[in-house]
């Protein structure tokens, strides 16, 4: 077994760890509460939040000033 450890220990230590990293991402699932809905019709650009607008307004102003 790798390092010496016997097999119990082991799989001891999998599932411990296992169990730990299913715990944290339900409790981050459970916090955050994600939108896992999915809409009929896409919206439109500029229409979705996440969409980086300042970004946008930005390369406008600078294709604006190279001209």
């Amino acid at each position: 077994m790798p390092a010496g450890v016997p097999w119990s220990t082991y799989l001891k230590t999998l599932a411990a760890s296992m169990l730990a990293m299913f715990a944290g991402a339900e409790v981050v699932h459970r916090y955050y509460r994600p939108d896992l809905s999915i809409p009929e019709i896409p919206p439109k650009p500029g229409e979705l939040r996440t969409e980086l607008l300042g970004l946008k307004a930005r390369s406008k102003k600078a294709e604006t000033s190279q001209h």
